[in-house]
């Protein structure tokens, strides 16, 4: 196994310091998004008609307005609305990380069923983010939100690669360690690549330093304990983790023993957070 591992380590590193590992590109509607948000000329009505060609993350965006979460006091139909109501900013994260979905596909079953599972944790993981960012930071949730959606988004062109060397997907072994090892490098070029914020920029890496130090949580730091949150009592890993080495928790203010997470009213608050990506 160990021989296969090198080979298929030292073939995607090779292929990283050449530039012919072909980094995935944000969907085009999210690209529209970022750039509408990032010019201050822009405003919301621009920003609607953006998405507004997209009808289904259209809908998801009415979806997120509406959500519980915001104690909206009346419910909106229409998409103009739902971006006046979550400001641009919010709905700029929010529509780039639903957008991102339509990037776990693929013609393989195999891939395909691990790209959806990959999206399927970031969700989850995603969902806890947005309601500890808000509990227990002055953090922004939708950004928060976003961290958790891209903490794994280096394993896109892992699976990418093992598409075209059916070696290495029939080797799920294999496959898994390679994963481990490179996604969190892959997922901060790829960050970089989309011009992210410095603060999102290395979440892919900075989310698995249990131990790292800093004076102030940030975003990172969410992501590592809804990570180990999403995992706790599963037979992964993770769910070994000793809680008291990882840093996060005490700059979050929360104790290791994750009871925080039992109360009735932060579940609830997680459940409608994960609906939301769903």
């Amino acid at each position: 196994m160990n021989l296969i591992l090198d080979k298929v380590r030292q073939e995607i590193i090779q292929a990283i310091e050449s530039d012919r590992l072909v980094l995935p590109t944000l969907p085009e509607v999210a690209l529209r998004v970022r750039e509408v948000a990032e010019d201050p000329a822009a405003d919301m009505e621009t920003l609607a008609a953006v998405i507004g060609n997209d009808a289904a993350l259209s809908a998801r965006i009415i979806k997120v307005a509406n959500s519980p979460l915001l104690r909206a006091p009346r419910p909106l139909n229409d998409l103009k609305s739902a971006v006046m109501r979550l400001g641009i900013a919010y709905t700029s994260n929010i529509a780039t990380g639903l957008a991102m979905e339509q990037m776990f596909q693929a013609t393989s079953d195999l891939v395909d069923h691990r790209m959806r599972e990959v999206w399927s944790r970031s969700s989850e993981v995603a969902g806890i983010c947005h309601v500890l960012c808000r509990h227990y930071t002055k953090l922004r949730p939708d950004q928060a939100t976003l961290a958790g959606l891209v903490h794994q988004i280096g394993v896109l062109p892992i699976l990418t690669y093992a598409e075209s060397n059916p070696a290495l997907l029939s080797n799920s072994l294999v496959l898994d360690r390679v994963i481990e090892e490179l996604h969190p490098i892959l997922g901060d070029l790829i960050l970089k690549a989309w011009r992210f914020p410095a603060e999102l920029a290395r979440i892919p890496s900075e989310h698995l330093q249990f131990t790292r130090e800093q004076n102030h949580a940030d975003y990172a730091d969410i992501v590592t304990v809804a990570l180990l949150q999403s995992h706790m009592g599963s037979t992964h890993t993770l769910a070994n983790v000793d809680y008291s080495s990882v840093t996060a928790f005490a700059r979050l203010g929360l104790e290791t023993d994750m009871q925080y997470a039992e109360s009735e009213d932060l579940s609830a608050e997680m459940e409608a957070a994960m609906l939301l990506l769903s």
